[in-house]
Order: structure tokens, then C-alpha cells, then sequence
């Protein structure tokens, strides 16, 4: 089998991030990875509000990481996508496609014309009302998505496909040991910004929740109640808590009512997925994403959802190419590449 290899880029709110990976008989290999931070406001809630901005910062990172093309994949995801678990009329896969935008016009809360719709099935249903497929249906603003497919244009680069951010953790983070384990897996990956969760189980993804809050949320907490600038309190959202000085204490203090604020809003999503599908608990919480190393978030989280909480290993199964980063690098940004690497994922594999 021939190698294949794609460029997954993801469009965050403090940066743009890419990820070459080639697939060759079954291995993945990282071959470069490169990330370019964005001027403040150029990307807002996931969506992109300064093109021009985006694009020199895109410009930025193919000069430097030596992309090998300037064909990529695009990740979207904030509260203009809508992921809802629907069931169907079974059909081919092809009808159900082109029939798609008829059979859902009354599911999603924007125009289906106005909207990029897709259908990931789950699995089949035989009941009074015929043969059915039950699955995610995905619907996102269009207008949202050119917004982020021109950036990327007009870097001179080629968006050759749009993916749901989510669905690229899934890829690179998600076990597919998790039926073994006898039960569902949540991924949960933090931005700046925009944290993605997705349950799965096998691989198979059965709920998905894109929250408006990430790392950035605890930063600005930080700024406003302390009085401090953006460097030094970004410093503080990593300091022990064992730390005696009046500033770390003060830090502290402040750091336990916004984490509670994000570990609230994780725990209602984790308890929305199981009242309504009924599922068997989780067997554990996977973190990712540049917020994911907050001080204390991991015990947090697990206490407030009875789950035990670990942090991802995007490079696990993964070879390391030339990517021009040394050991110490990829350790940092590993947290940061589930969603570029996920990507290219989608399209190399």
C-alpha cells in the first residue's frame, strides 16, 4: 500500500496549529508540527473574525514548519455546530446524503440551506416503524465554516475538506480497547477558548458537546480579580497549591472558584449524556489541549465525576518523523496536537 500523507490545521483562539502525518501500511508517522500564536480577537469563539490576521499567522507557520504541501484539512467547532443523536429511515448511505437536508429540516435550530449538514451512523434498529439507522447529525453554519475555509485561502493554502474538531480528538486520542473495558470513554480537549467532549465507546462516537470556555476563562478571572497582566497570570494558573507565598495563596483562591465554574460545566455535560442515553458509567476522562495543564484540574475533575482522569497521549501510537523538534518540544506541544494530528488522521488513514 502506498503512503498516504495530509496536513490537518486547526484554527484555535490563541493560535493555529498544523500536523503532517503520513500513513504507510498501517503506521503513522508525525512528520512535522509547527504552531504560530494569533494577535488577540483574530479568532472569537471558535469562529474566525480577522481573516487577514489568521492568514499572515498561517503564512507564519508554513514558512517555518516546511510543510511538505498546501493541501489541508480544516477543524471547526463552537456553538454554531449542532451534533445531535437522531434516529432515521434506513437508506444507502449515498441516498441518505442527498436526502439528508429534507428529512432534518425541523431537527436543527438554523436554516438547512444556510447550513453544512453530515450524518455519522452508530448502528442500525429494526422497531414498529421499519428498519431505521440511529447516529450523530452534525449542522453548521455555513457561512461560519467559509469563514475559516477564506483564511486558510487566503493564505495560500487549499482546504481539500472540513471536519468537526471532536471527531479529530476521537481519532487521535480515542482507545478503541474501551469496549474491553466494559464501558464509554469521554474525551475532553481544552483550548483556550472552546473545549470539545466526546463520549465514545470502541471508537464509535455517541455524544458530542462543544462548550464556549477553556483555559482563557481562568486567565481572565486571574487578570480581573488579581490585577495582574496576561504573562503573570498565566504563571499563576500553574503554581502549586502548596505554594506559601501571599500572591500563590491569592492565586489559589481565585483558581478554586474558576476551575469549579469549568469542572461544573464538564460534569452537567457528563450527566446530560447519561440521563438521556442511559449508559453505562464512564470508565474514564481523557484530557487534551493546551488548558489541560491547570493545576489541580485532573483531581478536580475526577472528584466531581466519581471518573478516573488522565491525560492523553496524542504521540502514543504514533513514530516521530524529521519534525525538527526536539524531545523536550514534542513533549510540550503533545498536549496541544490531538486536534491537527486528528485531522490528518481523518484523510492519511
Amino acid at each position: 500500500m502506498a503512503a498516504h500523507t495530509a496536513i490537518g490545521l486547526d484554527i484555535g483562539t490563541s493560535g493555529v496549529r498544523a500536523a503532517q502525518v503520513t500513513v504507510s501500511r498501517g503506521q503513522l508517522t508525525l512528520d512535522r508540527f509547527g504552531q504560530v500564536a494569533l494577535p488577540h480577537g483574530a479568532v472569537r469563539d471558535g469562529e474566525v473574525a480577522d481573516a487577514d490576521a489568521v492568514a499572515e499567522a498561517i503564512k507564519s507557520l508554513w514558512a517555518s514548519a516546511k510543510f511538505s504541501s498546501k493541501k489541508v484539512v480544516l477543524g471547526v467547532a463552537n456553538q454554531r455546530v449542532v451534533v445531535r443523536q437522531v434516529t432515521l429511515p434506513w437508506m444507502e448511505p449515498k441516498d441518505l446524503k442527498e436526502s439528508l437536508k429534507y428529512q432534518v429540516a425541523d431537527l436543527v435550530p438554523m436554516p438547512v440551506d444556510d447550513a453544512v449538514l453530515d450524518f455519522v451512523a452508530i448502528d442500525e434498529v429494526d422497531n414498529d416503524n421499519g428498519r431505521q439507522v440511529r447516529g450523530l447529525l452534525v449542522a453548521a453554519a455555513q457561512d461560519m465554516v467559509l469563514g475559516s475555509i477564506r483564511a486558510a485561502q487566503k493564505a495560500g493554502l487549499t482546504p481539500t475538506t472540513v471536519d468537526l474538531t471532536p471527531f479529530a480528538v476521537l481519532r487521535s486520542l480515542g482507545s478503541a480497547q474501551t469496549t474491553s473495558l466494559g464501558a464509554p470513554e469521554a474525551l475532553v480537549d481544552i483550548g483556550a477558548k472552546v473545549t470539545n467532549i466526546i463520549v465514545h465507546e470502541g471508537g464509535v462516537p455517541l455524544f458530542v458537546r462543544v462548550l464556549l470556555m477553556g483555559g482563557e476563562d481562568v486567565t481572565d478571572t486571574l487578570v480581573e480579580k488579581l490585577g495582574v497582566g496576561l504573562a503573570e497570570a498565566e504563571s499563576l494558573k500553574r503554581v502549586a497549591p502548596f505554594d506559601p507565598s501571599p500572591e500563590a495563596q491569592a492565586a489559589q483562591r481565585v483558581l478554586l472558584t474558576a476551575v469549579a465554574n469549568f469542572v461544573g460545566e464538564v460534569r452537567g455535560s457528563v450527566d446530560y449524556y447519561l440521563a438521556t442515553s442511559g449508559s453505562r458509567p464512564l470508565s474514564r476522562l481523557v484530557l487534551s489541549g493546551g488548558g489541560a495543564r491547570l493545576a489541580g484540574l485532573t483531581e478536580r475533575l475526577a472528584e466531581a465525576t466519581r471518573t478516573q482522569v488522565v491525560h492523553g497521549s496524542t504521540f502514543a501510537r504514533m513514530e516521530i518523523g524529521k519534525t525538527g523538534l526536539s524531545p523536550d518540544q514534542l513533549r510540550f506541544v503533545e498536549s496541544m496536537a490531538a486536534v491537527p494530528v486528528g485531522l490528518a488522521m481523518g484523510v492519511a488513514s
